[in-house]
């Protein structure tokens, strides 16, 4: 009943936000899910139409033209899919909010139907799961297509201390739509460039620390990094249990919205799990900002003069809408980032043990991957090598790491993000998401400047980031930005309200222009 309910609210939605003339003659390019919903509703469009449009989006664009390199594979059952949930439309069975919309996966998450799960790694390129991971299950069930992978930051930026984001072996360099010679960032780099380039409407990305808000800022887009827990981590290849969750990546807060409520079903086999009775749609509201006490964190900014700059014109519309703006300052900030690394690395190592034991994959631990690297260096240590691997792998004090995970999440949590709205009875913290898009550089990795991401990725709480307009440095192309909405643990549904707000006053984001350069 719930979700008849949601997908009746988003109908109405639709019919609220789209003019007259939209009725008649349905535009394919950047359409919003809401926009394909209402054409495959009113018979304009179907899911086999919708799926052939982004198979050849994805075969002009991805290893041809622009080259983005944001696809490492395609799912050979797409097709067929989109005919059946055709069908089911047909017989007026459609299945909810995401009935006949595709949808790309990052490229370290399990599907059962053929397609590597592969972490970027040639190590993992005969990865076939026997299972899908549990939300991909839940997007089946809401009736999304599975289209097919994303390429990522191999490993998700987990291996080397200079890496370059967006890089793997499976997939080659990803790059930046709005500017080929820039970084996607990483890791969910081809999730969020496929969004942008409109190679599909949603992708589903991961986040340790920075994976999914990073990259959605800076290719211009919207993401949903939810409370640890509301989105199953099972059939995830993981960095780290503590940290690691999937979120939806959409070029709209209502897009990123549909799917977090599809993707959000309660896993009873993951130990964080919750089950969450919030339809958060209901909290897409127009006047979202009206009465909300709002934190500007100002020692999350300083790293680039042109974003704070941008930022600050922003909060005179944050204002306008109806939010009361208050200067704070996050009291452990740059506290916890040692022991963040320690749990990261300790989990690594036993993380990625605990899945490897679920493959048919030869390797049994990380020692065995090392090994494997260094058989394959040539193709897989190319570029850099895997220090971080090593590190991890020399992790064996677990009193030291159970006390940096204690610290960790009472300094990012507790004393950070919860002080600081407690103090100043705030509903949410906004800051820069992250400098805009760096030059890609193979030689000395990311040049990457800060981030407002590890806060809330350290605690286990939300973040949003939706995008705040553009950036112009010299003659180069205009680069996207983001503003970040985060707050305490399982407050999504406000955050929702203050993101939706915030876009629909602003309508910042414009599409890249897709054309190959030298």
């Amino acid at each position: 009943m719930r979700q008849l309910v949601s997908f009746l609210f988003i109908l109405a939605l639709t019919a609220c936000q789209t003019s007259p003339a939209d009725h008649t003659e349905f535009t394919w390019q950047d359409a919003s899910v809401t926009e394909l919903q209402q054409a495959m509703n009113e018979g304009q469009l179907t899911a086999e139409q919708l799926t052939q449009y982004y198979l050849q989006r994805i075969h002009q664009n991805n290893q041809q033209g622009p080259e983005l390199r944001a696809v490492n594979s395609l799912n050979e059952n797409a097709l067929a899919d989109a005919k059946r949930l055709d069908k089911e439309r047909q017989q007026g069975k459609a299945r909810g909010l995401l009935h006949g919309i595709p949808v790309l996966l990052k490229d370290n998450i399990d599907t059962a139907d053929g397609m590597p799960n592969t972490g970027g790694s040639l190590l993992f390129a005969e990865n076939h799961p026997e299972d899908d991971a549990f939300l991909v299950q839940q997007l089946r069930n809401a009736g999304a297509i599975i289209l097919g992978k994303a390429n990522l930051s191999e490993w998700a930026n987990f291996r080397s201390t200079r890496s370059s984001s967006g890089w793997s072996a499976i997939g080659g360099q990803a790059v930046n739509p709005y500017d080929r010679t820039r970084s996607t960032c990483g890791s969910s780099a081809g999730s969020a460039t496929s969004v942008a380039a409109d190679f599909v409407a949603l992708s589903v990305g991961t986040e340790t620390d920075g994976s999914l808000v990073c990259p959605a800022a800076v290719n211009g887009i919207v993401t949903i990094k939810p409370t640890l827990g509301l989105i199953s981590r099972d059939g995830i290849i993981p960095i780290a249990h503590s940290q690691d969750t999937a979120g939806p990546m959409a070029r709209t807060v209502t897009g990123a919205t549909l799917m977090l409520d599809v993707m959000k079903a309660h896993d009873s086999s993951d130990p964080a799990g919750y089950s969450s009775e919030t339809t958060f749609a209901s909290h897409l509201k127009t006047d979202g900002l009206q009465g909300k006490r709002i934190g500007v964190v100002r020692n999350l900014m300083g790293y680039n003069e042109l974003l704070d700059k941008q930022f600050e014109q922003q909060l005179e519309i944050l204002k306008a809408q109806g939010a009361q703006l208050v200067d704070v300052e996050m009291p452990t900030y740059g506290e916890y980032g040692g022991d963040e690394f320690t749990v990261l690395l300790y989990e690594f190592k036993n993380d990625m043990a605990s899945y490897l034991a679920d493959t048919q994959l030869p390797y049994r631990n990380l020692g065995d991957m090392i090994e494997a690297n260094n058989e394959l260096a040539e193709q897989e240590l190319l570029l850099f090598g895997q220090e971080l691997f090593e590190i991890a792998n020399a992790q064996e004090d677990e009193a030291a790491y159970q006390q940096a995970l204690a610290n960790s999440k009472k300094l990012a949590g507790k004393e950070g993000i919860d002080t600081m709205l407690s103090e100043n009875n705030l509903d949410v913290l906004i800051a820069p998401t992250t400098s805009p898009a760096w030059k890609i550089d193979h030689v000395l990795g990311d040049n990457y400047s800060g981030s407002a991401s590890s806060p809330a990725a350290v605690a286990g709480y939300p973040h949003i980031t939706v995008p705040m307009g553009y950036i112009q440095i010299g003659d180069e192309p205009a680069l996207p930005v983001g503003m970040s909405f985060f707050g305490a643990a399982r407050s999504e549904a406000i955050l929702i309200e203050a993101a939706f707000a915030y876009e629909q006053a602003t309508q910042h984001r414009v599409a890249p222009n897709l054309v190959a350069t030298d």
